[in-house]
């Protein structure tokens, strides 16, 4: 009998033990903290022995308490920590990878010193340690009409870069992250750098430290709200603040770039990404991949996170980060359409043997829509929702009506009084799939809408051409 373990606590782990479900060589696939959809697909069972994913030994007395074949590790954060380390010395064979392999997705900084170092192009960028220095870059770059991104340095669950449009924006985004420690110790530096204009990609590769291949992509979309949701911007602004403002005033705020609509960890995601041929892709895989595995021992899921910026008639691609492990929603878009049997493929990558694996994806087309925590008024006050301070303990209803014709992933709910309840940010992710990207949106917003929670909220465009 194998069994898998998958070490995650979201939407991401729950994709992942889906897609081993479906392997005929797999009869049983533990999800550990997991949630209470971790039970949503057959083969699959939420394990409660990891307390967090940060809860290594946790980790190492589930796995070998039911003698797991193979243990696959969704989150950066217990990579970092050195899971991967620690299930070896057990001699658990485990899919992520070692502690020293995660410096390129735990240090930003780091990153865009060493892919500069390589020739893998990225944006022009300047790493700071002290807050007053970087504004004074930050003036320097919007005085000559640039504008810039913002990044703590460390690990910050997808919400430490700020995508700024104006001065003050910038200037509060080095606040938030140096001064106020929005991060913690992932604050203490930041990479300042030249924002760009094109088309972003979630784009994976899988790699035994020999050969890397692709493992196909995802379009994030990674904006809290609409671009033209006023109301929902306003709701977040008057939360975030503390100051009431009316819907004239919010917006005479977005007319002048000043009204807030956050990033977030995602609000949705669609796969394969519309604008990713297979030329872009083998461009991809040769100017940013392939350098990166030549000069980085580094053995599991390569996520790098690149803008397509157009240069004449070609589409060229920079490297914004780089990531370790599997994206996230792109995941749950993306691996409903993997053919190729991923516990195989995982064993390919342990054992050094990629080069003889074929991965296969369907040319169908996956839309995720990701439910979230939204603005809402109650014991403790009016709270803006998800990516800001949310209510949770939420009653859920519809989850089952919406999986007679979608995909549902469960991001953060739990049991309670045998009805679902909301437990994070975001709640649920909706999967519709189709031969193109209109059958699918079609299908996970009818399922979405079968769906219902207090506060409750989901953007209306993912897997439309949207500003980002």
């Amino acid at each position: 009998m194998v069994r898998v373990l998958v070490v995650d606590a979201g939407g991401r782990g729950n994709a992942i033990a889906h897609a081993f479900s479906r392997s005929e060589k797999v009869d049983e696939v533990y999800v550990t903290p997991g949630n209470a959809g971790s039970n949503f697909f057959p083969k699959c069972k939420q394990l409660n022995e990891a307390k967090s994913i940060r809860d290594l030994e946790g980790v190492v007395r589930a796995a070998k308490k039911l003698d797991v074949d193979l243990v696959f590790v969704g989150p950066e954060e217990p990579l970092s920590l050195g899971i991967a380390d620690r299930l070896e010395e057990e001699g658990i064979p485990c899919f992520g990878p070692k502690k020293s392999q995660t410096l390129i997705e735990a240090s930003k900084c780091w990153a865009k010193d060493f892919l500069s170092k390589i020739g893998v192009p990225v944006p022009d960028y300047r790493n700071f340690d002290d807050p007053e220095e970087a504004k004074e870059y930050i003036r320097e770059q919007f005085e000559r009409g640039k504008k810039v991104v913002v990044k703590a340095d460390g690990l910050a669950a997808g919400k430490g870069v700020y995508v700024c449009d104006c001065l003050e924006e910038a200037l509060t985004a080095v606040d938030e992250i140096m001064i106020d420690r929005k991060f913690g110790d992932a604050g203490n530096r930041v990479v300042v750098e030249e924002r760009l204009y094109g088309i972003e990609v979630a784009f994976t590769a899988i790699t035994d430290g020999k050969t890397a291949k692709s493992f196909s992509h995802a379009k994030d979309y990674k904006r809290a709200f609409d671009p033209d949701d006023v109301e929902g911007m306003r709701n977040f602004y008057i939360g975030v603040r503390k100051k009431f403002i009316t819907l004239e005033q919010a917006k005479e705020f977005f007319e002048k770039g000043k009204l807030i609509n956050p990033n977030t960890g995602g609000m949705g995601a669609v796969s394969p990404h519309p604008a990713v041929s297979e030329e872009v892709e083998e461009k991809i895989m040769d100017t940013v991949v392939n350098p990166i595995i030549r000069n980085y021992d580094f053995r599991g899921i390569l996520y790098p996170v690149i803008m397509l910026v157009r240069e004449g008639d070609e589409l060229i691609p920079r490297v914004l980060e780089v990531n370790v492990r599997e994206c996230d929603p792109g995941a749950e878009a993306k691996l409903p359409r993997l053919e190729s049997d991923i516990y195989e493929l995982s064993l390919a990558v342990i054992n050094g043997e990629l080069d003889n694996s074929e991965i296969v994806f369907s040319r169908d087309c996956c839309v995720a829509v990701c439910a979230v925590s939204g603005a809402l008024k109650g014991r403790e006050g009016f709270k803006p929702g998800y990516p800001g301070d949310h209510y949770t303990n939420q009653p859920i209803d519809g989850i089952e009506k919406a999986m007679e014709s979608a995909v549902v992933y469960a991001n953060g709910i739990a049991t309670c009084n045998s009805h679902y309840c909301t437990t994070g940010g975001r709640v649920l992710t909706v999967v519709g799939r189709g031969s193109n990207c209109e059958e699918a949106r079609t299908k996970a917003y009818s399922a979405v809408l079968k769906i219902s929670f207090p506060g409750m909220r989901y953007r209306n465009t993912i897997g439309l051409d949207v500003p980002e």
